[in-house]
């Protein structure tokens, strides 16, 4: 038998992914937990009693159950819930697993702290949790006698659940309108669905059910939606035969187990998806009951496929052959349950609506939407029946005012919140924001351009962090109010990523505070209360626990008893009443959605001559890039070509490094146009030529010494490419060169 190159690599690091499917890497975690007791902070329980509690874990946006083990009132184990939806088998992730590093490890706050010294330079005094409270509200005081609430700003990770609802309930009646939470490719699902169907909610991908995924970048084999669930499903899919396609510009984890690997160059893939539509049309391959009875637009969008977007004329700037375009959208139309994905690499950007939208449209094209194994529109949670906020006059002018990223505006009214122009509004005009609250984000970090957001926090007079660790993101604030860590805390936890039906998680605390910290939740309604007036009426409840258990009804005894609440299995929407669009039917093209495939796809920033390579950021199971560091188990799973003692490494195709004079291993400086660093050559086959490949997750200039100065921030190397359509980061890379050290 002749193995080609590219059979040779997917054998090769499909490998290294079937490990990863088996017990194998957690057994190694459970060898790992057993030399670690040496390490002199982590804690060794006496022998005794042991028993189990359900939670949720809020790691990454998958929440899963989980299973905590305690002896007597120490926990000493993590595993994964066998019963619940997400990770049912009870799988769990690497950070899921290791998450007791971040609950016992040295890097948490130990208490409210103040700035005493140089913004940055980590000089705090600890102070009372009274004097702490007392402090943030006279300093919101006094901003909005001034008649300036909307100057107030709050960035969380998220925006659904009661303690991001709660920070949005407490901007709504100081008079805000800047509620912000960090990207991710909710965003472009949110703003599809609403075009394309009329409903405001998320999108359930049935990947276990799909006979063929067509994946446009998704890590599904490194943390794309819950990894577990996507695992099981790709798992499953291999068993039953089914056709796995990965659209990426390097042969990870995921492109090395597809059936089919398309090495699209970065910015095409939209275009690919509208020639794969081409070819269904052409073909007739399209679900013509679901077109015709279901869909409005189908004419006008025949008229743009067939007039810009031939196989013939995609390839020859794509990288993909025209006669495999053809072949790969045949199989697509004619499989059972065709399911494609949108969102790059784990989906923590938002990316292109344009190209979310073409690959929403192949979904359409063969029928699999609100159908088994496609693509199904889940309404937003509903379950937060709160009073109405109480606005005073002052309130209510601020919340007149236009919003800082003006997002939801003519200019941009597709997208929910654009972070990266908040902090190009401080940057320009920096008396906008006069304070700003962050919790459970770390944008100084994770955000593209995390130099210039730097630079923006430098100039936000008042920096409030409800961090639990000393983050990059904590280091600039002005005072610390820290949360509990997640196995210390009560929280609800609506989950939007992989699930096909309503999903909430219960974080509830298997420990007690082992710090002097405090629930976020309760901090801001202390805060509000601090306040008086009609910010304190807007916030009736005692503390946060009496706000949940409302909040959670009769719901509260059995999903604290689970861990979990799920809605039950049921079939999809109807076709017939199951989109809000004015004509009751799924939209393929209007005059909206016609100017957003018009506009085309920004450019990388750069000069190509100059810079003429292109950098592009990568996701690894391995490494986590959101408020979170990664866990020093964690670490230890990271191969010796990704990080070797502090340096971090780039990815290169042999033929690249050789028309640069470079080798395996050699020191570089890779520059870009807003950033340089030193870095090492990794020689990869698997990489386009012409593509510098780099991970997520290193290079944290805080976090404790366990992860601080191990390789590069890629973050600090990159900017936000501003996508014309709707505002939000396209995540195309930036132009780089490499020079020799």
């Amino acid at each position: 038998m002749k193995l080609s190159r590219r059979c040779f690599l997917s054998l090769s690091i499909g490998g290294t992914v079937g490990t990863a499917l088996t017990p194998l890497p957690w057994k190694l975690t459970d060898d790992m937990s057993i030399w670690s007791q040496n390490w002199p902070w982590t804690p060794v329980p006496p022998d005794g009693a042991y028993t189990y509690i359900n939670s949720t874990c809020t790691l990454c946006p998958g929440h899963c159950g989980i299973r905590v083990r305690k002896v007597d009132d120490r926990a000493v184990k993590i595993e994964g819930q066998e019963g619940t939806p997400l990770n049912q088998g009870g799988g769990l992730c690497p950070l899921g697993l290791s998450g007791l590093q971040l609950l016992y490890g040295p890097r948490r706050i130990q208490g409210p702290l103040k700035r005493d010294g140089e913004r940055g330079k980590g000089q705090w005094k600890p102070i009372s949790w009274q004097q702490a409270i007392d402090e943030v509200s006279r300093k919101l005081a006094d901003i909005r006698s001034q008649g300036k609430p909307q100057s107030l700003a709050c960035l969380t990770d998220s925006d659904t659940g009661t303690v991001p609802q709660l920070f949005k309930r407490f901007l709504n009646a100081y008079g805000s309108p800047n509620f912000f939470r960090m990207p991710s490719v909710e965003d472009a699902y949110e703003s599809v669905l609403s075009l394309t169907q009329g409903v405001d909610g998320f999108a359930g991908l049935d990947l276990y059910n799909a006979d063929f995924i067509l994946s446009f970048g998704s890590a599904l084999l490194d943390g794309y939606g819950a990894p577990p669930r996507v695992m099981q499903a790709i798992s499953r899919l291999k068993e039953q035969n089914g056709t796995l396609v990965q659209v990426e510009h390097r042969l990870s984890n995921t492109a090395a187990k597809a059936n089919v690997w398309l090495a699209a160059k970065p910015g095409t893939e939209a275009d690919l998806a509208l020639s794969m539509a081409y070819v269904i049309i052409a073909q007739q391959k399209y679900d013509t009951d679901f077109i015709g009875t279901h869909t409005e637009g189908f004419e006008a969008f025949v008229r743009m496929v067939q007039e810009r977007f031939d196989p013939q004329k995609v390839a020859a700037y794509c990288g993909v052959e025209a006669d495999v375009i053809v072949r790969t959208a045949l199989a697509f139309a004619t499989a059972q349950k065709p399911l494609a994905v949108y969102g790059k690499g784990k989906g923590q950007t938002a990316g292109s609506l344009r190209e979310a939208l073409a690959v929403h449209a192949l979904n359409a094209l063969v029928g699999n939407i609100n159908r088994v194994g496609g693509v199904q529109a889940i309404p937003a949670y509903d379950y937060l029946q709160w009073p109405a906020v109480m606005t005073d006059e002052t309130a209510a002018a601020g919340l007149q005012t236009q919003r800082l990223d003006r997002a939801r505006s003519p200019e941009f009214p597709h997208a929910q919140a654009i972070v990266h122009r908040l902090f190009e509004t401080v940057n320009a005009s920096p008396g906008e924001v006069q304070a700003l609250f962050v919790a459970e984000a770390n944008p100084c970090y994770s955000l593209p351009g995390s130099a210039n957001v730097q630079e923006a926090f430098d100039k936000i007079p008042y920096v409030v962090s409800f961090s639990s660790y000393m983050d990059e993101t904590a280091m600039q604030a002005d005072l610390i109010l820290p949360n509990h860590v997640y196995l210390e805390r009560y929280e609800d936890v609506p989950v939007r990523s992989g699930t096909t039906r309503p999903m909430i998680g219960l974080c509830q605390p298997v420990v007690a505070p082992q710090l002097n910290t405090r629930h976020v939740g309760d901090s801001v309604i202390l805060i509000a209360k601090a306040l008086k007036g009609a910010v304190a009426e807007s916030f009736p409840w005692a503390d946060y626990e009496s706000c949940l258990q409302e909040a959670l009804g009769d719901q509260w005894d059995a999903i604290s008893d689970q861990g979990f609440w799920a809605a039950a299995e049921s079939a999809p929407a109807s076709l017939d009443n199951g989109f809000g669009t004015p004509s009751g039917k799924f939209t393929l093209m209007d005059e909206t959605i016609g100017a957003v495939y018009q506009v085309g796809e920004p450019s990388a920033a750069g000069d190509a001559s100059e810079y003429p390579l292109l950098l592009m950021p990568y996701d690894s199971i391995r490494l986590t890039s959101r408020y979170v560091g990664g866990t020093p188990f964690m670490l230890k799973t990271v191969a010796d070509t990704v990080l070797k003692g502090q340096d971090g490494f780039v990815d290169l195709n042999p033929e690249t490094a050789a028309h640069i004079g470079l080798g395996e291993g050699q020191a570089v400086r890779l520059s870009t146009p807003v950033g340089e660093a030193r870095v090492r050559v990794h020689l990869d086959d698997g990489v386009m030529p012409g593509i510098v490949s780099i991970p997520r997750g290193l290079g944290h200039t805080a976090q404790g010494p366990f992860l601080a100065g191990k390789g590069v921030n890629v973050n600090r190397l990159i900017a936000p490419v501003e996508d014309p359509a709707s505002g939000l980061d396209a995540a195309l890379g930036i132009r780089a060169k490499l020079t020799k050290a």
